[in-house]
């Protein structure tokens, strides 16, 4: 019996790791965004830590094991991992003034490592209250982390596809507390009586009334502080929040979408800047966008009569744009896909694809490739345009010259349009490729701008429009690199990027609770 606890007991450790280190994307990641630095400092801090618990934890085994003290490592976790519900934010304020590459590290650190620390102890300490002479401890020690990595094969699984969409962040940091304190008491139970038995026991009461007491209320809705809708997909934390008379669509911490909640018409400049794309053809036509968000780009050109198809890869995001953002299926025909997948499927041609799925901390780098682009023009009618929405750092940023690069490596004539002042200012760029010329009679388009004047939001989307057309430019590619699935370094270019718009984000946000 002794035996099958201890299986058990090593099985819920083995789980508990990769749990740990996939939920801290969901708690990290909004804060920081889901790029490649999350994911390595992760990675880096459980590792680190597993090694310090192996080390440590064979060397307190040889002292004299007991399932006791087994007991009270799994109890020492699991009420750290109680606590970082309330040390989260803190954390995340106090890390902030160190850059993204410090503050991601530092703050996986601090949340993460002491209970990775403590589970690394586990597995040689069980080791050795399993070994009952030396000629079978290989077996043992075999045994033991076979059943502590299928645990950690079952929990990976586990947590992509069905936990973290279907319970939540706060319920499932309450969970793996939990059920490291059940694991507590099934060592403390395996050897009944004595004194630090009972310490043992008014540790799990602790730890289990603390639990009670775990902050879960961060993953409802609270429309009284604007906090209008949470959810977890399998891709992204998303999040509605409105504030400032304006409705937000979040994902993963990071502003995609901007409306006005009475007319669902978008503050976002460069979704504003994105109509001026219309004037380049003579009639609406047929159009792919590849990202829907809330929906604001498409609703627009359906306005205008061009019929749209929309892909996302995240069907939450879906859902939220129809629940919160006014989509209509008369709006879009909405597939639900990868949008490259999407491509090499599809036999449609389309007079104009606009991509809309980079964020500024996580641009899909299949989507921004050579072979991706080739793609897309593929699809393209004969005189198409391609447009790419991509956030960077000043209108002369290198993101802007090797995305260029890449789209007029297909595409003979490419613009760039920027979409907000000051040139060397955090804001987003159109890159717009086509193989005839990029022009249009602006002589023709003053009478269509001049009756949106009297109207206050139709006023500032032209100016948008304006904007970005008058500045256009040709960016300089001869030195660029042109991006391929081989070689596509946009995580690390991003970087700025990212941790300017969060710290952009964090000041708009400041005022008001919690709603990153």
């Amino acid at each position: 019996m002794r035996d099958l606890r201890l299986y058990v007991i090593v099985f819920i450790s083995g789980a508990a790791v990769l749990a740990l280190e996939i939920l801290g994307t969901r708690i990290l990641g909004p804060f920081y965004g889901m790029g490649l630095f999350l994911w390595s400092a992760l990675i880096t801090v459980t590792l680190a830590a597993l090694s310090v618990g192996y080390a440590v934890g064979g060397r307190w085994a040889d002292r004299g094991p007991s399932f006791s003290r087994l007991g009270l490592l799994f109890g020492a976790a699991g009420l750290w991992v109680l606590a970082v519900p309330f040390l989260e934010h803190p954390v995340l304020l106090a890390a902030e003034p160190l850059g993204l590459r410090a503050a991601v590290l530092v703050t996986a650190t601090l949340l993460f490592a002491p209970p990775l620390t403590l589970l690394g102890m586990v597995s040689p300490y069980a080791i050795r209250l399993k070994a009952r002479d030396l000629n079978h401890v290989g077996r043992t020690a075999g045994n033991l982390y076979a059943v502590s990595t299928v645990a950690s094969v079952v929990s990976a699984l586990g947590m992509g596809f069905f936990l973290i969409p279907a319970m939540g962040v706060g319920r499932l940091t309450y969970a793996i507390g939990l059920a490291l304190l059940t694991a507590s008491g099934l060592a403390f139970f395996a050897r009944i009586g004595g004194s630090r038995d009972r310490g043992t026991a008014a540790l799990l009461v602790l730890g289990i009334g603390s639990a009670g007491m775990a902050k879960l209320s961060d993953d409802a809705p609270d429309p009284s502080r604007g906090l209008l809708d949470v959810r977890q997909s399998p891709y992204a934390e998303i999040r509605v929040v409105e504030a400032r008379g304006a409705r937000h669509l979040l994902i993963d911490g990071g502003i995609h979408s901007v409306v006005d909640p009475a007319t669902w018409r978008t503050w976002h400049p460069y979704a504003a800047a994105l109509d001026v794309l219309d004037f380049l053809f003579e009639r609406p036509g047929s159009m792919l966008l590849v990202g829907l968000g809330a929906g604001s780009i498409a609703k627009r050109y359906a306005e205008h009569g061009w019929r749209v198809d929309a892909v996302e890869i995240d069907p939450v995001v879906a859902e939220v744009a129809r629940d919160h953002f006014g989509l209509r299926s008369e709006d879009c025909a909405v597939h639900l896909r990868d949008g490259r997948r999407f491509l090499r499927e599809t036999a449609k041609s389309y007079d104009l694809i606009v991509v809309d799925a980079f964020g500024s901390s996580s641009i899909p780098f299949h989507l921004a490739t050579l072979e991706s682009f080739g793609l897309m023009v593929s699809r393209l009618a004969g005189d198409g345009v391609l447009a790419v929405n991509v956030e960077v750092w000043g209108w002369d940023d290198p993101l802007v010259a090797s995305l260029a690069a890449t789209v007029g490596a297909h595409l003979d004539q490419v613009l760039a349009l920027p979409t907000r002042e000051p040139p060397d200012a955090v804001g987003n760029v159109l890159i717009v490729g086509s193989r005839r010329a990029l022009e249009f009679d602006e002589y023709e388009r003053l009478p269509r701008l001049s009756s949106l004047l009297d109207r206050p939001h139709e006023h500032w989307r032209g100016v948008q429009m304006n904007h970005a057309w008058d500045n256009r430019f040709v960016p300089e590619t001869r030195s660029a690199l042109v991006f391929t699935d081989d070689r596509n370094p946009v995580d690390l270019w991003t970087e700025r990027v990212n941790r300017e718009a969060r710290r952009e984000l964090h000041e708009y946000f400041r005022d008001l609770p919690r709603s990153w």
